[in-house]
């Protein structure tokens, strides 16, 4: 479980654009600087090759990918590129990997089976690797829903949720072992706009929750966590063919379930809340004035 103190920061998510690499990684040089708890990096924008550069530009700080898609490389090359980042980097990298989802592996034109049973055995391959590519981080694994964090805490050191419910946690939480829980590392990936205008923030997080309501997989995890109606009149909207309207059907009370939106101290309060819960909040940083690197700096502000 998280303790939280009054020197609490919240982990940061940073995303390596094309063109803009080394303004991220003079923003993750100053993130260390101001003690944010640690860096996730999404799968965007290179992933592992920000990782590497991360080993050598930074001295201090963890980080992890959040995630790296397990479809995206044979699981011997992942084993010792990750193998090579955490002998880099003083063992301060962990490994996040995940399934990804449909529309992003049929666009690779990739076989997929089993998530499951797919991941189980990426993981398998792994650790059969490290006699020979060198000793493995910790893995994290992407978690949504029950069956997948079982597994986390079967073969792994971690579970990453991304846009999960703080309501829904406490129950989730149960299912993971006394045996293993002071160890084992739990995070979640949080869409946060600060903004003074919460419904100009909302709308913000509305536009990025739009993807995510379109996956089958995380409504099933929406109405999981108690959401039905706004589940149930999503999906009847996506079957009519009016996903333009999916914003107006997202409920504030299901939105800052998932979601933090509004002034500097309440985003505060929000992460302290996702910590007091036993979960490191990872901030996702969008700004309703500008782009990801005016987000963080905001972020940034909130701590000062």
């Amino acid at each position: 479980m998280l303790t939280v103190d009054a020197s609490f920061r919240p982990a940061l998510s940073i995303v390596a654009s094309p063109t803009k690499r080394r303004a991220i990684l003079e923003l993750a040089v100053e993130a260390e600087n101001k003690g944010i708890s640690g860096l996730a990096c999404p799968s965007l924008g290179g992933t592992m090759g920000l990782c590497v550069s991360l080993a050598h530009e930074t001295s201090r700080i963890n980080y992890w990918t959040s995630i790296q898609p397990i479809y995206y490389s044979h699981p011997v090359e992942m084993a010792n590129t990750a193998s090579h980042i955490n002998e880099m980097s003083d063992g301060r990298f962990r490994l996040g990997l995940g399934v990804s989802h449909g529309p992003v592996t049929e666009r690779l034109g990739v076989e997929t089976g089993k998530p499951l049973a797919d991941t189980a055995a990426y993981v398998a391959a792994m650790r059969a690797n490290e006699r020979f590519g060198g000793q493995l981080p910790p893995i994290y694994l992407a978690t949504l829903r029950n069956k997948m964090l079982q597994l986390a805490t079967e073969i792994s050191e971690g579970a990453i949720w991304a846009n999960a419910s703080l309501s829904h946690m406490s129950k989730q939480l149960s299912e993971v072992p006394n045996a293993v829980r002071d160890d084992f590392f739990l995070a979640n990936m949080i869409p946060t706009v600060i903004d003074d205008d919460v419904e100009a923030a909302r709308a913000v997080n509305r536009r990025t929750l739009t993807g995510y309501v379109s996956l089958p997989n995380y409504r099933n995890y929406w109405r999981a966590a108690g959401y039905t109606e706004e589940m149930d009149a999503i999906e009847a909207a996506i079957e009519a063919g009016n996903k333009d309207i999916l914003p107006s059907l997202m409920s504030d009370n299901w939105l800052d379930d998932n979601t933090i939106s509004g002034s500097a101290s309440h985003v505060r309060a929000r992460f302290e809340e996702w910590a007091h819960a036993g979960v490191t909040p990872i901030a996702v940083m969008s700004s309703t004035t500008g782009g990801q690197v005016k987000a963080i700096n905001q972020l940034f502000d909130v701590y000062n």
